[in-house]
């Protein structure tokens, strides 16, 4: 999969905008429980993180489908679940690390993330960019710049404890 969504919970002010526009996509509703990204909100730090589908390589959910209900999208590469194959087990729920499965009370059916079709609306809607879809050498060149610059503060620190000893 070239591009995924990626979550920078640090700039997440927890609006839940993200929650309603993906319900209202999917499900017709304004309604969070119905939404496939989650705002789970830490009361003790004050913080916000968005939680998503990580669209695993290795799918716990599609493995542990008893019915091969989940499978791999050819074109964009998330997972994609059959419902006319599902019977409603929920094993895929139970076993996601993430909370990504969610299991809608209405219709019996599970959902997760589908990216809305290579246009994801969590990122469209999101003006504090705390979810973004990118390429995967996009997010590691981030990643490479994040760690040099902690690196280099740790450095500038050691010296700088040094000279005051």
């Amino acid at each position: 999969m070239d591009k995924f969504l990626t979550v920078y919970s640090e700039k997440c002010t927890g609006c839940r905008l993200c929650e309603l526009v993906c319900s209202v996509m999917h499900e017709g509703v304004s309604n969070a429980a119905k939404s496939r990204i989650q705002i789970v909100k830490w009361e003790e730090e004050g913080r916000y993180v968005p939680m998503i589908c990580q669209q695993c390589e290795d799918a716990p959910c599609k493995n542990v489908c008893p019915v091969g209900a989940i499978s791999r999208d050819k074109d964009l590469g998330f997972l994609n679940v059959n419902h006319e194959v599902c019977i409603g087990c929920r094993s895929c729920v139970g076993i996601c690390p993430f909370g990504a499965m969610g299991f809608n009370m209405t219709s019996h059916q599970v959902f997760k993330c589908d990216l809305c079709g290579g246009d994801p609306q969590c990122v469209r809607f999101c003006e504090v960019k705390a979810v973004d879809y990118v390429g995967s050498n996009v997010v590691s060149a981030q990643k490479k710049r994040e760690s040099a610059a902690r690196q280099s503060e740790a450095n500038r620190l050691q010296v700088s404890a040094g000279e005051h000893a």
